[in-house]
């Protein structure tokens, strides 16, 4: 019977043939991962009740990104707390070196076809690799963390094809504040968004990351994507043994004829940069529209908008230019990898450059954490994924999201700009 991607891991999972939509059933986990915010913190007392240890720890990462860098005495002791879990259960800890949604891929512990909990609402991001990894809550996760198990209900896929390719100026971040502008923040509706289609296929891994990051702003449990050669190259430089990945991964496709809840067709190349106005990702509109709207601060951070990719975006604006007067520029890189990266090639020296700060590979104010939150009288474009009233520091600061390149050429200019003004 033919199948969606989405059904043939949760089968493989469950140890069944098939699977249909709706089916409630149990599946082994093979990986788990948790952070300093809702890890250590939040599970261990649930495990010391239920006088339980960890199902497999080889089979659990743990990632420190929400409380770095520590620099208050609530964050330095979770720190600590999140340490000592880490070297008390012999976990794979990644500890202050990027956000755990850029670290966990390009550590390599992703491969396609796994089945994936994290304890964050981001973690769709795995589904970049053809894996299928959605987010948990802390009890959730302490069941999963003792026993390798949860439940899940099979979701429908929601099919969202993009036709041929992006225009200057587009990235993957203006797809995904279309389709939360045209679908709306439950448009996803906690089943499985696909996405495919030529434009997708021609984004590098780290922009894939970004669209599938994002069904979480669509209300999607996961974002997907069918692995090719570009996952396997980038898997490959992780040090990860790809050898005869077209026949290991020939059967992670949703098979022509499988039933699907909807299916949505965009055109890429008519598709401008978008920005998104306060308090929503679904106000998205194209950047144009945005009129004159001044702007204090300019993001560059968080896990769909400061990985390696994004702060090439950015660089490539920012190049022999500088901010506009009373503009900040604020980045901080989604991981010391890819901050070292741009460090090797020049792109964070431009940055630097252009009077850009740089910040801790943390979270950062994208999660409200930090001394850069942002102050009442602020107006902030934001590569950020979301932009909810009060997030990003005082409720009644004003955030728009843009993708990189939008909030680079907002910097330069001093008001939302479409990024294309400041290169045609």
């Amino acid at each position: 019977m033919t199948a969606t991607l989405a059904q043939k891991i949760i089968a493989r999972a469950c140890g069944r043939e098939s699977v249909t939509a709706g089916d409630v059933v149990t599946a082994r986990v093979d990986l788990a991962m948790i952070h300093d915010s809702g890890g250590p913190r939040r599970v261990e007392p649930i495990l010391k009740e239920l006088g339980v240890g960890l199902f497999d720890p080889a089979k659990v990462v743990l990632i420190s990104d929400h409380f770095v860098p520590g620099d208050t005495d609530e964050g330095a002791r979770i720190l600590d707390l999140t340490r000592a879990w880490a070297r008390e259960k012999g976990v794979r800890f990644h500890d202050g070196v990027g956000i755990c949604h850029v670290v966990l891929p390009e550590s390599g512990a992703l491969r396609p076809g796994m089945f994936v909990v994290g304890g964050d609402s981001h973690s769709p991001t795995g589904g970049a690799f053809g894996a299928y990894m959605f987010g948990i809550g802390a009890t959730e996760m302490a069941g999963v963390l003792a026993t390798g198990e949860i439940w899940v209900r099979v979701p429908g896929t929601i099919l969202i094809e993009w036709q041929g390719r992006l225009g200057p100026g587009v990235m993957a971040k203006d797809m995904m504040l279309a389709l939360c502008g045209r679908l709306g923040m439950d448009g996803g509706k906690y089943q499985a968004v696909e996405y495919t289609g030529e434009a997708v296929a021609a984004l590098s891994m780290q922009e894939r990351m970004t669209m599938a990051n994002m069904a979480a702003e669509l209300g999607g449990q996961t974002g997907m994507i069918a692995p090719d050669a570009e996952t396997a190259r980038f898997l490959r430089g992780t040090g990860a043994d790809v050898t005869g990945w077209e026949q290991d991964w020939a059967w992670l496709r949703t098979d022509p004829g499988a039933e699907l809840q909807e299916h949505h067709v965009f055109d890429a190349a008519a598709l401008p940069p978008q920005v998104a106005a306060p308090h929503s990702p679904a106000n998205a509109m194209p950047a144009t529209e945005a009129g004159k709207t001044a702007v204090n601060v300019a993001y560059i951070g968080a896990c769909t908008g400061a990985k390696y990719d994004d702060l090439a975006a950015a660089a490539s604006i920012l190049k022999g230019r500088t901010a506009a007067p009373g503009v900040e520029i604020l980045v901080a890189p989604s991981s010391r990898r890819d901050q070292d990266r741009a460090a090797d090639d020049g792109t964070l020296g431009v940055l630097e450059a252009a009077g850009a700060k740089l910040l801790p590979n943390a979270c950062g104010i994208c999660a409200g954490y930090g001394a850069h939150r942002l102050g009442a009288e602020v107006t902030c474009i934001s590569s950020t994924a979301r932009n909810f009233k009060g997030r990003m520091g005082d409720p009644e600061s004003k955030v728009w999201l843009g993708s990189p390149l939008t909030v680079a050429a907002s910097a330069v200019t001093g008001r939302i700009t479409d990024p294309r003004e400041v290169t045609e």
